[in-house]
């Protein structure tokens, strides 16, 4: 079932702070991880969503787009039911390298749901990133010029429900198009593959501390 994140409360100040928060472009593409993922119930997004997380304040737009991305960004390689219980020595464990995603706020809090793994075609990298609102149906509200590197693309996946102060096109990176045919395979991070240690992020930039705690 699909899940969508909308901070209500702040959907009135983002549509009346539109001139000094979404009309600039600084911080697009800037990493940014959900409040979500300081829930640890939460067990991630699906691929087939779009979330857009109003008043972010881990971005100079105040927006964090998640654009279909499965998992958390903090756990790549996710964690199966077994990994939930205290012995992490069992088959479907070792496949995830026996690894456990934890709470990002340094706390080292165990989450306590099963989460998927991300997908390879769909990394954090160039799917969950600082945006802004570019284009939309409101004429009178002001809207970004997206920076070199993304284009404004229209995300028919936002729901009707919003108000319309979120409904639009957003600054999304050049080459990450949702692909549902290729983007929903079992291409998924395996931890004893270490096929998603982050790659993407220049040396020495990762944004998310490392996968193997």
């Amino acid at each position: 079932m699909n899940r969508y994140q909308w901070i209500l409360s702040t959907i009135a100040i983002l549509a009346a702070g539109s001139a000094t928060v979404s009309c600039s472009p600084g911080g697009v593409g800037d990493p940014c991880i959900p409040e979500d993922e300081y829930d640890p119930d939460f067990a991630g997004y699906g691929v087939e969503e779009v979330n857009v997380e109003a008043m972010s304040f881990q971005c100079a737009t105040r927006l964090c787009l998640v654009n279909h991305f499965q998992g958390r960004v903090t756990c790549p390689y996710g964690q199966n039911e077994k990994d939930n219980g205290n012995l992490l020595e069992t088959e479907a464990s070792a496949d995830q390298g026996g690894l456990r995603c934890k709470v990002p706020d340094g706390s080292k809090k165990l989450v306590s749901v099963e989460v998927a793994p991300q997908l390879v075609t769909r990394r954090a990298n160039n799917s969950v990133y600082c945006s802004c609102r570019c284009a939309g149906p409101d004429k009178t509200a002001r809207y970004c010029p997206c920076p070199s590197g993304f284009s404004c693309t229209l995300l028919n996946e936002i729901p009707l429900g919003t108000g319309g102060q979120l409904l639009g096109s957003y600054c999304v990176r050049n080459g990450t198009a949702y692909d549902k045919a290729r983007d929903t395979t079992e291409q998924t991070c395996l931890a004893a593959k270490t096929n998603c240690d982050y790659e993407g992020y220049p040396a020495g930039q990762n944004p998310f501390g490392t996968p193997k705690q």
